[in-house]
């Protein structure tokens, strides 16, 4: 049931509509379940992280296949060794899988539009380092 009423936030068209659903199921929740509203209100900057950014591009950040083929082709290549004498005959058979890889996404594949990075906007989250350094670091970062 839980299941249910959470993917119910993953199914808004809008970054206020994701947030408002949230809050309803926080709501709907916190009488029956109060221990599972409390993981949820602990997770809720991971969970509604992806309404950041561009709507076209949520259903990829919902998916992990990538990764989980990545996964597989890099356990497939590496099962037919067995044993690995040393780490670097470990890295060459998997390196050259994330080469692929890499070669394929640049050349044929395109995940996310060229424009998103100009769409998403960087917030200043709270932390360790104070405000100049986090401008510092972003200047230093762009040129």
């Amino acid at each position: 049931m839980v299941g249910t009423v959470v993917r119910a936030v993953f199914a808004q068209s809008d970054a206020t509509q994701v947030t408002a659903q949230f809050h309803r199921v926080i709501d709907q929740l916190q009488e029956k379940l109060p221990a599972a509203v409390e993981l949820l209100i602990d997770a809720e900057a991971d969970l509604l992280a992806f309404a950041s950014f561009p709507n076209e591009h949520w259903r990829q950040m919902w998916s992990d296949n990538a990764q989980e083929r990545l996964n597989k082709e890099v356990c497939r290549r590496t099962s037919v060794v067995g044993i690995f004498p040393n780490r670097s005959a470990l890295i060459r058979p998997t390196g050259a899988v994330l080469a692929e890889q890499r070669d394929e996404w640049a050349i044929a594949c395109r995940y996310m539009s060229a424009e998103m990075p100009t769409k998403v906007r960087m917030h200043f989250v709270p932390g360790e380092l104070g405000d100049e350094e986090v401008i510092a670091t972003e200047l230093e970062a762009v040129s």
